[in-house]
């Protein structure tokens, strides 16, 4: 799992915390709606940002225009044109809005929601969240929760508030009025006796709330003094309404000694991985609960991980498992030849996680599951067994690549955006690739190269290298939405492959809220549209990529 950085670090400082208020020895403490004022200076950009006093209010009986996961819990990434309030036609013509910046911040990660006239933007780095006015970018709220967070958000209307979920590094899950930025709840989203991450954007259904957790001890694999592994990828389910924990799921039991030692005599513990840093998707018709995960990070592997599993989603019970590559075992110790990273006879060690969720797709005459993985491949199952449909794959994969961060799907096409970053695979291809949902048959493709041209290799590391598509695209009308490691932003016509708009974000920006911007790599849950508008976090400062610092927002040109 080579996404994890360097919040690492920060989350084991958490720890301790985080088990303390699991086991309700200290209570937690919730962020409050700030009226940011300072006598040191220190928040005087966030004081930059805030609307006029009278222009603060936020309309949550305008349209739900955009979420990262849609109403019905599935994660499709496509919006029709009501549902943007955009065309085709709009998305070729698009300029620039506004900039927002955010100091002391290198990537621009997580996905907003979008109500109407207010973007709602976790800025991740920034540990907050604000309320901004879509047309000009200021602030109506902020929320301060403590701490660095780390997910998207979800949206839903829970006991007749309009409110935002999302979770913190810490392990915690905020439930914040929309309307107003005052927490209702924060409570653990952590599963018994298994820190992990929590990566993957909470999923609002009904009565729960369905938390994915990233535990796996991949970082801590590359330590050569670390008894590796511990800790594993788990899913929990709150109630909407209070936090209090329902169920929980285990990709793996609790990890144990198994008797092996490293080649510098360190004790090795095991089952270990197999996290979910994906988003869950939600099948209410059948009452399931899909989640992808990733390789396990200690012997002895499982059959969860690269993974897709289908749990009953009143009672977390596994209901069947999908399994993509056996005995993927890496840590951060196989990137350097370090003493955990114990190859066996069977071991791949190749890294090949499922980064994105599974999406369901309607076809002609039935309804498939279909997620991308590292390795390059796109998988299409039948949602009730688990059975492969059919199978596609591009390039040979890499730990940042080849899918990394997921695809997007309309009714005809899915869309699958590969990085393979230039040097780390025999069979480089990065680009947006299409297929025929019913049957798995290629559309059209596109395959990116490089441009370092006009002394854009000046402010790109590595820009002969690092150029592939890795954020998870974005499907609008009939047009489809990505970016490039080096900051190009891309809109292709979604039938043809046509190049509709470009736009680089590698460059400086004038901001509405004062603070100096600049853009960098497009990666992760980045792209999103709504109200009439795109929008963009250009930076993504980890791996030796280019960081940056800004939300843009574009509309069409009049």
């Amino acid at each position: 799992m080579f996404f994890y950085s360097s919040l690492h670090a920060s989350f084991r400082s958490y720890l301790s915390l985080a088990a303390l208020m699991c086991a309700g020895l200290i209570a937690a403490q919730p962020g409050l709606a700030q009226e940011p004022t300072t006598t040191d200076g220190t928040e005087d950009w966030v004081a930059a940002t805030m609307c006029a006093a009278g222009n603060r209010s936020v309309d949550l009986q305008q349209a739900l225009s955009f979420t990262y996961t849609q109403a019905d819990g599935n994660n499709p990434r496509h919006l029709d044109a009501v549902q943007a309030g955009l065309t085709t036609a709009n998305l070729s013509n698009l300029e620039l809005a506004w900039a927002v910046a955010f100091p002391e911040t290198s990537g621009m990660r997580a996905a907003p929601v979008i109500v109407g006239s207010t973007i709602f933007y976790d800025a991740t780095d920034s540990g907050r969240v604000f309320a901004l006015d879509i047309d000009t970018g200021c602030t109506k709220w902020v929320y301060n929760p403590g701490t660095r967070l780390r997910s998207s958000m979800a949206y839903s209307v829970i006991d007749d508030l309009g409110t935002l979920v999302f979770s913190d590094g810490r392990g915690m899950i905020h439930a914040v009025n929309a309307e107003n930025g005052e927490s209702i709840w924060v409570a653990s989203g952590q599963a018994s006796n298994n820190q992990g991450m929590l990566t993957g954007t909470p999923v609002i259904h009904e009565d729960k709330i369905i938390v994915p957790v990233s535990g796996s001890g991949v970082i801590t694999g590359g330590n050569p003094n670390y008894e590796c592994c511990e800790n594993h990828g788990a899913v929990t389910a709150l109630n909407a309404s209070t936090g209090e924990k329902l169920w929980e799921y285990h990709t793996m039991p609790a990890a144990e000694y198994t008797g092996a030692v490293s080649s510098t005599g360190v004790k090795q513990r095991g089952p270990s991985g197999a996290p979910i840093w994906t988003t869950p998707t939600i099948d209410a018709k059948r009452g399931q609960v899909y989640v992808t995960t990733g390789e396990n990070t200690s012997h002895p592997t499982t059959g969860t991980s690269d993974s897709i599993i289908a749990l009953n989603l009143e009672t977390g019970e596994e209901i069947w498992v999908f399994q993509a590559l056996e005995n993927d075992m890496w840590n951060f110790g196989c990137s350097a030849g370090g003493p955990n990273c114990i190859i066996l006879g069977d071991t791949n060690s190749v890294d090949f996680d499922f980064g994105g969720p599974a999406i369901l797709v309607e076809t002609d005459d039935r309804e498939l599951l279909i997620a991308g993985q590292k390795s390059g491949d796109l998988w299409a199952l039948d949602p009730a067994t688990g059975a492969v449909v059919w199978n596609q794959s591009v390039g040979e994969g890499t730990a940042l690549g080849g899918n990394h961060w997921g695809i997007a799907t309309d009714s005809e096409r899915a869309f699958m955006t590969i990085n393979d970053p230039g040097g780390m695979g025999a069979v480089s291809r990065p680009g947006l690739y299409t297929y025929f949902v019913g049957t798995g048959e290629p559309s059209w493709f596109y395959e990116v190269q490089p441009d370092c041209g006009d002394e854009r290799s000046e402010r790109l590391r590595r820009c002969e290298s690092l150029y592939g598509f890795s954020a998870t695209p974005l499907s609008v009308d009939g047009a489809v939405i990505t970016g490039g490691l080096d900051g190009r932003l891309f809109v292709f016509d979604s039938d043809s492959g046509e190049i509709l708009f470009k736009y680089d974000t590698v460059v400086d920006f004038e901001t509405v809220n004062g603070v100096e911007g600049y853009g960098g790599s497009i990666d992760s849950h980045s792209i999103a549209a709504g109200s009439g508008m795109v929008f963009v976090g250009s930076g993504y400062g980890q791996f030796s990529q280019v960081p940056g610092n800004v939300l843009l927002a574009f509309k069409p040109s009049e």
